[in-house]
């Protein structure tokens, strides 16, 4: 057995046989011409060919997954038509006189370079996509075939192997495909009948292929590298799209491990089907939001796979976790507004950061603390270090301006602590008005009630925001002065306690008093024996891990 690590993008097992889809080589003869204008039409009316088979391509996607999701194609459309791409490619023919495949790789080559130099993933990510429909112009002037036009002009490599709807395998066999990378229009195409996952050497989870696989459900690992081997064509292997491992020839126990919990989500994939789109609703009437937790913009794909109706917590000290240095306003503002774009109308409740006590930064250079859970952590460090804050705040209001995010604030303790973070947002809002950058000027703000003096302050901070969200998590910890990370503790750090309950109960009741929501983000959100007495204190949400979600709308839905 042969171990692979890759880099997650698409959830889900896989087990089956390789298919390694040969590398297309787009080397392009540099000519000489006589009449630049005879080639300037020429790349015009590929260009335009290009264009069309791309209208259809998206109207495919439309039919198929909606509307959202067939978004990217109109990008690629006017990415071909964007006039600076066109005087790219038509003065590189009049200037140099050379034939216009060679312009378009040429131009592609200097766009996509353009791209992949910026601070921003998402237009790093855009870098493929400018190869993808040059490329495809590319394939118009060499006179390939596209099975998605319907003149039948133009295809793509995953057209060329037999897999994409209407292709013909060389059997009626399904596969996991393993390729150098994948352009999003043959991701697209792809029959999902004889794929059973995807791994590529190349690529991000933030490209367009990723999110085009997370859409189509297909398990997928991308950035294996040099691990990527075209012997494997006809072996057998697996794939974990959660934790990225790709196993070939797999041993026995492996095998059966990964059967197991393929079946297992092959069960919870029935449950889906049986409760998506079903509100969540007691047989009495009583309505519960049900939201997911995620860490990194990835997750939100297990978000729309279990159904959720938003995320109710974004754990955005992820973002700061996972790199060796400050994220930028922009590295922030790509990750939030990928999610906010991703969810559409869906609410995105983004926790501003939350670094100290159990979660500690190198380059935020924190003081060592001999009780760092009662120590600096959270909104403390926010609010005396304010450039930090506001960093993440005008990320947020940016990202707003592409979805329906709210901010949520953590570790809570006063009155004063939630009014210097809106003096601190509204300085941001000010900024950004000044700048002239849209941002949703009514953003709702919310708090974290996690301490007993936010319960016991729960009246006064009702009427200075939006919704509570519980973390119980930390609430149980303050409430029974029971360290969370001690694991001899653990029979004394009973959530279930009557004093948790009961700080709970208040919370609620204090919410509803000011006529705001009451949500739970803390893991009592998912403990089904709990459900009863949340919805007998009147708890408005309910966000949990993804996996947890259609569970616990069962149990709601037969309460």
């Amino acid at each position: 057995m042969r171990t692979i690590q890759g880099v997650s993008v698409s959830a889900g097992i896989a087990i089956g046989t390789v298919r390694v889809l040969a590398a297309v080589d787009y080397a392009v003869e540099r000519r000489l011409i006589d009449d630049p204008q005879a080639e300037i039409d020429r790349f015009r009316a590929a260009r335009d060919t290009a264009v069309a088979q791309l209208k259809q391509l998206r109207d495919n996607v439309a039919a198929e997954f909606g509307e959202n999701k067939a978004e990217l194609f109109d990008a690629h459309r006017l990415m071909l038509q964007d006039p600076d791409y066109a005087e790219c490619v038509e003065g590189l023919i009049a200037q140099d006189k050379v034939n216009a495949e060679f312009a378009v790789k040429s131009a592609a080559e200097q766009f996509a370079a353009m791209f992949a130099a910026m601070d921003s993933s998402t237009m790093q990510a855009r870098a493929a996509d400018v190869k993808d429909v040059s490329r495809r112009v590319m394939n118009v002037l060499q006179g390939k075939r596209d099975s998605t036009a319907q003149d039948g002009s133009v295809q793509g490599d995953a057209v060329q192997n037999g897999i994409v709807q209407n292709g013909i395998a060389q059997n009626g066999e399904s596969h996991i495909i393993f390729a150098e990378d994948l352009a999003p229009s043959d991701t697209a195409q792809l029959d999902r009948a004889k794929v059973l996952g995807l791994v590529t050497a190349k690529g991000s989870a933030n490209s367009h292929t990723a999110i085009l696989a997370r859409t189509m459900g297909l398990p997928a690992i991308t950035g294996i590298g040099d691990a990527f081997d075209p012997a494997d064509d006809g072996h057998v292997a697996v794939i974990d799209g959660t934790s990225g491992a790709v196993f070939v020839d797999p041993d026995e126990a492996t095998l059966t491990e990964y059967r197991r919990r393929k079946a297992e989500a092959e069960e919870h994939l029935s449950l889906l089907r049986k409760l998506k789109g079903k509100p969540t609703e007691t047989k009495s009437g009583q309505r519960v939001h049900l939201y997911a937790n995620i860490s990194r913009p990835s997750d939100a794909a297990a978000v729309l796979a279990n159904d959720a109706e938003g995320i109710g917590l974004f754990r955005s000290e992820f973002l700061y976790l996972e790199r060796e240095d400050w994220p930028t306003e922009e590295f922030q503002f790509d990750a939030y507004g990928q999610v906010a774009q991703e969810m559409g109308d869906r609410p995105v409740i983004i926790r501003t950061l939350d670094i100290g006590a159990d979660k500690q930064v190198d380059y935020f250079n924190l003081s060592h603390e001999d009780n760092p859970a009662l120590g600096y952590r959270a909104i403390r460090i926010c609010l005396t270090r304010p450039e930090i804050f506001k960093v993440q705040l005008r990320a947020l209001l940016r990202a707003s301006a592409y979805g329906n995010i709210a901010i949520m604030l953590p570790m809570i303790t006063s009155v004063q602590e939630v009014r210097d973070a809106k003096r601190i947002l509204e300085e941001a809002k000010s900024e950004l008005r000044g700048e002239r950058i849209d941002f949703n000027e009514s953003i709702q703000i919310g708090v974290m009630i996690e301490t007993p003096a936010s319960v016991i302050m729960a009246d006064e901070l009702a009427a200075e925001v939006d919704f509570f969200s519980i973390g119980t998590n930390d609430l149980t910890q303050y409430t029974l002065a029971c360290d969370r990370q001690n694991p001899s503790l653990e029979r004394f750090a009973d959530p279930h306690s009557p004093a948790v309950l009961r700080m709970i109960q208040m919370t609620i009741e204090a919410a509803h008093r000011h006529g705001i929501w009451c949500g739970i983000c803390g893991e009592l959100g998912a403990d089904l024996s709990l459900t009863d007495t949340f919805l007998r204190l009147g708890i408005d949400e309910l966000s949990v891990s993804p996996t947890s979600v259609l569970p616990l709308r069962n149990v709601i839905r037969n309460h």
